[in-house]
């Protein structure tokens, strides 16, 4: 049985199909590494990170990417993750050890966050960390992606010229109390759209974002990949 789920937003950035099978595969446990060390330090605010799908499936039809760009399914912006942010530029992860997700848990949230494995990773790097359940921490960024509309991706990519700072523009004009300094907008090292990260304080409200974050300077020239269509 296929359950179909439509993804919230405006015009072509969210004209989406997802259909989640009866049978998933099971995640992996996502541990710390040397590279990826355990850090337990206090939350100072959050990210909540978008990543524009059609950009990320370029190329990639099977293995751990055949749900999200394969199977007949069409995502525009999907949530990557809620990401806890310190109080300065160092952030906390891995904070405790997790167990695998409950397939319910993975179900529910698979239309959002098309992965299997990535719902496990940022449960155990970021959710872990928030003192939550699972259910609780996709909850809480379902509810955030959820509230979140989108400008026309369509028409924005067909522009001859667009910066970062005019998709910022457009986001914000989409979505009223979010401003375009409460946002960064990141890119492939060819210019093309990867990710949009919102910033919130400790309460979840949308924030200016801090100059450390990084992502592309506002006069910085974008692409925008849509795909097939």
């Amino acid at each position: 049985m296929l359950l179909a789920a439509a993804l919230p937003g405006t015009a072509l950035a969210q004209s989406t199909q997802c259909s989640v099978p009866a049978a998933l595969p099971r995640p992996h446990a996502d541990l710390p590494t040397s590279k990826q060390p355990r850090r337990v330090i206090p939350i100072g605010s959050y990210t909540l990170a978008l990543t524009w799908s059609p950009q990320y499936c370029r190329g990639k039809r099977a293995g751990d990417d055949s749900f999200q760009c394969g199977q007949g399914n069409r995502f525009g912006f999907t949530l990557h993750g809620l990401w806890p942010d310190g109080e300065g530029k160092t952030w906390p992860q891995y904070c405790k050890p997790v167990a695998l997700l409950p397939q319910a848990v993975v179900r529910k949230n698979l239309c959002a966050t098309p992965s299997v494995q990535l719902l496990q990773h940022e449960y155990a790097k970021h959710g872990s960390c928030m003192g939550v359940t699972p259910a609780t921490y996709f909850a809480r960024s379902n509810a955030l992606y959820g509230r979140l509309r989108f400008p026309d991706m369509d028409a924005l990519s067909r522009r001859s010229r667009l910066t970062a700072g005019q998709l910022a523009q457009a986001i914000a004009r989409a979505n009223p109390g979010i401003a375009a300094n409460m946002m960064r907008i990141t890119a492939t090292r060819d210019g093309w759209l990867d990710e949009v990260w919102l910033c919130l304080d400790k309460r979840l409200r949308y924030r200016a974002c801090p100059a450390h974050q990084g992502g592309l300077t506002s006069n910085a020239p974008l692409k925008i990949w849509r795909g097939g269509r």
